[in-house]
């Protein structure tokens, strides 16, 4: 069964959110960073699932290097580093989660 648009950016807003409160308070942990990690990559796919035009309506050129992080966290794990894990979540995650409320609201 195909999934609405709006399903799956709901669906990665519910990871994000998670990802967020997974490091609340402060990530110091491994176990912290696998979390936040496993809910970063799982809410990009989320928006991967997207049609084509929304996607680039919401993300524009910044998807590749979005989409970028999650093949890192996918297929190179051990290698991915907490300071860029945490640099994403407290950088980028607002702005992305700010684009897919904005987008929803309309």
């Amino acid at each position: 069964m195909s999934r609405e648009p709006h399903e799956r950016l709901a669906d990665a807003l519910l990871h994000f959110d998670r990802a967020t409160a997974y490091g609340a308070n402060g990530v110091a942990t491994e176990l912290e960073i696998d979390a936040i990690c496993m809910r970063l990559a799982s809410g990009l796919e989320s928006l991967s699932r997207l049609p084509e035009e929304i996607r680039t309506e919401l993300f524009g050129s910044t998807w590749a290097a979005m989409w970028g992080m999650r093949n890192r966290i996918a297929h190179t794990y051990a290698q991915v580093e907490a300071p860029v894990v945490i640099a994403t979540l407290e950088e980028d995650r607002p702005h992305i989660r700010t684009l897919i409320v904005d987008y929803l609201g309309r």
